[in-house]
């Protein structure tokens, strides 16, 4: 079920700039250059049947490995799922992992926080004034905004 049960999800739409600068990024990530620990996502399209790449920022909060969707309930994250995984790339470095969406609770809250105290720089403005010194409240509420999913690599 939707959180957002009478209106469309929460998605901030990539302007120009934004998309190209994901393309250069995710160009980087194929190529071997990681940004600040960025790596290239792969998923497969629930529709089209075909890989999706979009540049992300893994995040580890106690050991675990999370991808958090700052900009909401994208096309990525539809995908993923359907899909329940996909692959990281750094380079030849090919990471296939499956993918569990954590439920909005006080450990979204946890890895929200750390993760906007590890990226904030860059996606503080998607988080509509949340921030990694914001409230536990506060930070559920913005929490079904931007889905988080549990990841763990197959070895």
């Amino acid at each position: 079920m939707s959180p957002h049960p009478n209106s469309q999800p929460y998605y901030l739409k990539a302007g120009p700039v934004a998309t190209r600068l994901n393309s250069f990024i995710g160009w980087l990530a194929r190529r071997g250059v990681s940004l600040q620990g960025s790596a290239e996502l792969s998923v497969v399209g629930r529709k089209s049947g075909q890989l999706q790449r979009v540049p992300v920022n893994p995040h580890t909060h106690q050991d675990t490995q999370y991808l958090v969707s700052a900009r909401g309930h994208s096309q990525w994250v539809r995908n993923m799922r359907a899909a329940g995984g996909g692959e990281l790339r750094v380079g030849r470095e090919v990471r296939t992992f499956t993918a569990a969406e954590i439920p909005d609770d006080l450990e979204k809250v946890r890895v929200l926080r750390t993760y906007l105290e590890r990226w904030g720089w860059e996606v503080n403005g998607y988080f509509k004034g949340a921030t990694a010194t914001s409230t536990d409240d506060e930070l559920l509420a913005a929490a079904p905004d931007h889905p988080v999913f549990q990841i763990t690599v197959q070895k």
